[in-house]
């Protein structure tokens, strides 16, 4: 992500950024913007409810223990 964004500020394109990384056109354009939006590449948090794990012997979702 951070070699398409400074390619990206050294004034390449994005058809030459994704043939020289060999990936996609979308996949270039979709970092680019983000890295425009929030500033940088990380992955960032999503929204809604964490999910449950497990802690200290209790069962988790997906485990339907009787």
């Amino acid at each position: 992500r951070d070699r398409i964004v400074s390619k990206h500020k050294y004034g390449e394109g994005y058809q030459n950024i994704s043939a020289a990384l060999k990936v996609p056109k979308n996949t270039v354009a979709s970092i680019i913007l983000k890295w425009k939006k929030f500033g940088t590449t990380k992955t960032l948090p999503r929204a809604g409810r964490p999910g449950q794990t497990e802690q200290s012997g209790e069962k988790g979702l997906g485990q339907g223990g009787d």
